[in-house]
């Protein structure tokens, strides 16, 4: 017969901040950023909207400005891949049209706005005011002039008239889809596919060219 000694106590479980991780508080922040104005929120109120202490914050970011950045990167990736797919050096090289691809960049640039509509409203609110805004800023007249390009192409094609300039057609197009951030709710009347396919199918229309 064999004895035993006396089990081991089970290793205690490192507790973590209770309730909220590193995303909750990014989408709390974005929150109250649209809500009270990102300079007139300071980590304080942030604590203070989720019942924790500034040090709790302190826990999962560095800082206001961080939370900033990552929201805007929030808003700004998965579009700025989008526009790069549509426009990259190898677009064209699965046969379609820039004019097909523009179209696809709309329609897709509504569906990224609805997916991360908190986000994308905090992006069209920046000014300019610190190093991390600017940076944004620079992405966005990136993704402008990208848009402009894949619009030159459809005219270059003739299936866009050609007497509105591509740049001002960009601007006009993320114009339109952005105007969403006003108005759209996800419980709404209208889902996601009735929205994108209605952009894309006003725009075009307008935008076709059409023989005199």
């Amino acid at each position: 017969m064999t004895t035993t000694g006396p089990a081991e106590p089970a290793p205690r479980r490192r507790r973590g901040r209770p309730g909220y991780d590193q995303p909750a508080i990014l989408r709390a922040a974005v929150e109250l950023f649209n809500r009270k104005g990102y300079d007139a929120t300071s980590v304080g109120d942030l604590a203070k909207e989720l019942g924790l202490t500034k040090p709790a914050i302190y826990h999962h970011v560095t800082s206001k400005e961080q939370l900033l950045g990552q929201a805007l990167d929030d808003a700004l990736d998965e579009l700025t891949a989008v526009v790069t797919e549509a426009s990259g050096e190898n677009a064209g090289d699965t046969g379609d049209t820039a004019y097909g691809r523009l179209r696809e960049v709309v329609r897709r640039s509504v569906e990224v706005l609805v997916a991360h509509q908190p986000s994308v409203t905090l992006l069209l609110r920046v000014r300019g005011n610190s190093e991390v805004e600017l940076a944004a800023l620079e992405r966005r007249r990136w993704l402008d002039d990208r848009l402009a390009a894949l619009v030159a192409d459809a005219v270059a094609e003739g299936a866009l008239r050609d007497d509105v300039p591509p740049a001002l057609v960009s601007r006009l197009l993320f114009g339109m889809v952005n105007s969403l951030v006003e108005w759209y709710r996800a419980d709404g009347a209208y889902d996601t596919a009735t929205v994108a396919g209605a952009i894309t199918a006003i725009a075009f229309d307008g935008l076709a060219r059409h023989e005199r």
